[in-house]
């Protein structure tokens, strides 16, 4: 009976770590059109908002390059792994969206990436909320 017990005990941690080892990771997330909110109100010039986000990435170690006024292109390097990002912006929204990456399990038939790429997307996507809140005082 022991030996039974120990068989399908075995049998549980294999199956378990082969799953959790064969994940694919998760779905792309991208934040489209966030409205851009300040604390006092009033809607951000496009300069305020290149500042504000340009200064929210730098904040996480993203590095940012402005493309044009209401474009800039985020990279994050994370040891091996890097995750680009097109941020598109006006004085009432923006989007970052998934554009290109290393070493992050990116698969694009099932718009699966590295589990971490939704935490690095939040982050940023907060900071940007949080920087707008103060440059809008």
């Amino acid at each position: 009976m022991m030996k039974r017990i120990q068989s399908v005990l075995l049998f549980i941690c294999v199956v378990s770590i082969a799953v959790t080892g064969c994940r694919g990771g998760g779905e792309i997330y991208n934040v489209k059109d966030a409205p851009v909110i300040t604390a006092s109100g009033k809607t951000p010039s496009l300069e305020e908002m290149q500042k504000a986000i340009l200064t929210a990435g730098a904040g996480l170690n993203w590095s940012m390059a402005v493309v044009k006024p209401g474009h800039i292109v985020g990279t994050l390097n994370v040891r091996s792994h890097q995750a680009v990002v097109d941020i598109v912006y006006n004085s009432k929204t923006y989007s970052i969206t998934y554009k290109d990456s290393t070493n992050l399990k990116y698969d694009p038939e099932k718009k699966t990436i590295h589990e971490n790429y939704r935490s690095w997307i939040q982050n940023l996507d907060n900071n940007i909320r949080n920087r707008m809140t103060v440059a809008g005082n």
